[in-house]
């Protein structure tokens, strides 16, 4: 690991960058799934238009 370059802003290697967008993107989807799921719940219990 001391051979990797840590030349980035945040001081991340690109395999350690990309692993880490990974994590963010599943948690993301997941989150944006359930607000989703949860505005179409709230939508049929009383809508707001």
């Amino acid at each position: 690991m001391a051979d990797e370059k840590r030349s980035s802003l945040s001081g991340l290697t690109e395999r350690e960058a990309k692993e880490f967008h990974s994590i963010f993107m599943a948690t993301f989807l997941v989150f944006t799934g359930v607000a989703v799921f949860a505005h179409i719940l709230v939508w049929n219990w009383k809508p707001w238009f």
